[in-house]
């Protein structure tokens, strides 16, 4: 990777710079929007609530911004820090993220910098001195550093355009992601109180929100929210069976030659995924905190710079990753939180193009997270928190609604659907009248004794007369062997079900299963409790809710896969020529030491195979295609369009 911290480059870029201030000047007033829009990020339009955020920025406001991953957040200060006198401060929380950051805007012909700890400290200084004179369009700092008297000392010496806090939510011990450092950017506005701050995040529930505004003193703020919906995405999930094959089917069926995302609870398991992949002939990396410093940068580069790179990884990875052209985000264990999980999903598509996110769960997930949960030392309150957090993820996973309306309604955004594109729409479940079979479950259960897991109950329930249940006597209860008309893998269905409908709950002590409050009226017969049917799962009672579901296999592929990137194209020549761009947009990425996708993205390559432009003019049309890019790359595209298609 480019070192974006390099000053050297800030003197061959300035002119570019600020030949691009001069032209947006020209077209009017103190620069147009629209105008910088164009020439510079080679958009034709703003997305959304972008172009107000943008001029309310300009016009020295300050703001909130909650948009999802993919939505264009950092267009909104992007755009403000070129047409605002001064230098704009980025605050950003990870090395590796304002490297992509910098380096993609330096394709763009802008000043952009980060002064961290991979600088020299002659070059650090240079940079600075850069700062004092205006010479630098946006800097990127971690909060650590920005809140260091000397850096604030220099601040004072510094023409600001701009404040920008990204990933904001980090602020805020009611999201998913509290970092305490965040805390002391409070004093920004108390030492520049005439300086613009603007906050963004992806995600942000209510509370969360008013937790940002009052740590970060942005009460006056004018709030921007939009639409948490990534239509772009195919939502899923399948129930645990054997999470390997499922997982390599998935990759194998479905996304063949793209990257990815794997996440995975523990880092033991994150390496032995990715061991395990590349046997099977994928592309694979771990990454996790436990690993040393230079195996998690190379492993993180080879994901950024190279096609096709699966990463497996903890919780650790990918906050703020820019990478657009991620096709699929898979969960091989449950989340923390719905936040965490539309955090980590919204790492696929952010080009806009077709992704998936896929993810597989089972019930032991739940205790795990509820061990964590009640054997850490948060308060109380912070614990209750999290518990609701979890059990509306659980309710995520066992709906029988569409996934998308249960996803917006979480963040207070209603949406009629169905979607039409996650698995409970594409593959309506099948519902059922499953009051009596809840009821031998919970009286299983009970009569056990409260203390075990969902294992040992669907052996009593089944009739398994094993060491632990003759030893136990449990094969002397009423209860042993009702429930042997259903397979063992059904009541696992249906104790899970009984779990996110808050009929049973883990107990802390010992991870067994006990019944809540709420049981007593299903076990009475007062009332009734409708559950999801499996696949394939047979059930007994009335059916509603919709058609039966279709069978799918253990992967939960069937009818439900996002299509492809390359089905945007017709015919084979133009697929040809999609191939032939990306190997030479590889081979310039390697020649810069730059990520492919800062030279173009798929979505221009895209666009460049479907029209096979022949002049700059037609060439500079296209989605993402700029003046400095079209100076820098233009002929070489050209020529290579012209060589493919003759």
């Amino acid at each position: 990777m480019s070192h974006g911290g390099d000053s050297s480059y800030l003197v061959n870029g300035a002119a570019e710079s600020e030949r691009t201030r001069r032209e947006g000047a020209a077209s009017g007033g103190d620069g147009d929007p629209h105008t910088i829009l164009r020439q510079v990020f080679g958009f034709d339009d703003f997305r959304g609530q972008q172009e107000q955020v943008v001029r309310h920025v300009i016009a020295g406001g300050d703001a909130l911004v909650i948009m999802p991953t993919g939505g264009g957040k950092s267009l909104c200060y992007q755009l403000p820090a070129l047409l605002r006198p001064g230098v704009a401060v980025v605050v950003s929380p990870l090395i590796a993220l304002m490297q992509d950051q910098v380096g993609a805007l330096r394709q763009l012909g802008l000043r952009a910098a980060f002064i961290n700890s991979t600088l020299t400290f002659g070059g650090a200084r240079e940079l600075e001195q850069e700062m004092v004179r205006g010479g630098i369009d946006l800097v990127y700092v971690a909060p650590e550093r920005l809140t260091q008297p000397r850096f604030l000392e220099l601040l004072d010496q510094t023409p600001l355009a701009l404040f920008a806090i990204d990933e904001a939510h980090c602020v805020s011990q009611w999201g998913h992601d509290f970092r305490p450092e965040y805390r002391q950017l409070t004093i920004l506005h108390q030492r520049y109180p005439d300086v613009p701050r603007i906050a963004l995040t992806a995600t942000a529930d209510e509370p969360t929100r008013r937790d940002i505004a009052e740590r970060l003193q942005l009460e006056s703020a004018r709030r921007f929210i939009s639409s948490f919906d990534r239509p772009n995405i195919t939502y899923r999930v399948v129930v645990r069976d054997n999470p390997r094959r499922q997982l390599l089917r998935f990759i194998r069926n479905e996304h063949a030659g793209d990257a990815g995302i794997v996440y995975c609870l523990s880092r033991k398991r994150t390496e032995h995924i990715a061991a395990w992949l590349n046997t099977q002939g994928i592309t694979a990396v771990p990454y996790h905190a436990g690993l040393d410093a230079g195996t998690r940068q190379a492993n993180q580069r080879r994901f950024i710079e190279e096609e096709g790179v699966v990463v497996v990884a903890t919780i650790a990875f990918g906050m703020g990753i820019d990478k657009p052209d991620v096709r699929f985000v898979a969960h091989l264990d449950l989340p923390r939180s719905i936040e965490a999980y539309y955090q980590e999903t919204g790492r696929a598509g952010r080009d806009g193009l077709p992704a998936d996110a896929w993810m597989c769960y089972g019930a032991g997930d739940v205790i795990i997270h509820q061990q964590f949960i009640d054997n850490s030392e948060a308060p109380e309150q912070q614990k209750w928190i999290e518990r609701n957090k979890l059990s509306a993820l659980l309710g995520y996973c066992e709906t029988t609604l569409c996934r998308r309306q249960v996803l917006l309604r979480y963040f207070g955004e209603a949406y009629d659907g169905p979607c039409g594109a996650c698995d409970t729409c594409i593959m309506p479940i099948e519902r059922f009248d499953g009051t009596e079979l809840a009821q031998k479950a919970m009286s299983c259960i009970y009569r056990t004794g409260q203390c075990y897991g969902s294992a040992y109950i669907a052996d009593v329930l089944t009739g398994a007369r094993n060491e632990r249940i003759i030893r136990a006597r449990h094969d002397q209860l009423s209860t042993h062997g009702i429930g042997r008309d259903l397979p063992r893998k059904k009541w696992l269905s249906i104790l899970r079900q009984l779990l996110a409908a808050g009929l049973i709950a883990v107990d802390p002590a010992h991870g067994g299963m006990r019944l809540t409050e709420r049981a007593r009226p299903v076990l009475r017969g007062d009332q009734p409790i409708w559950l999801r049917a499996d696949p394939s799962m047979p059930v007994s009672g009335k059916a509603g809710g919709g058609p039966k579901a279709a069978k799918a296999d253990s992967g939960g592929a069937a009818g439900a896969a996002a299509p492809s990137v390359a089905s945007a194209l017709t015919g084979e020549k133009q697929k040809d020529l999609f191939d032939r761009l990306r190997a030479l947009r590889l081979e310039l990425a390697r020649q810069q030491n730059v990520p492919p996708y800062v030279i173009f993205a798929d979505r221009t390559l895209l666009e460049m195979a479907a029209t096979q432009p022949r002049t700059a003019g037609q060439l500079a049309e296209l989605h993402g295609v700029g003046q400095t890019k079209l100076e820098r790359y233009g002929e070489v595209f050209l020529d290579a369009i012209a060589e493919e298609v003759g």
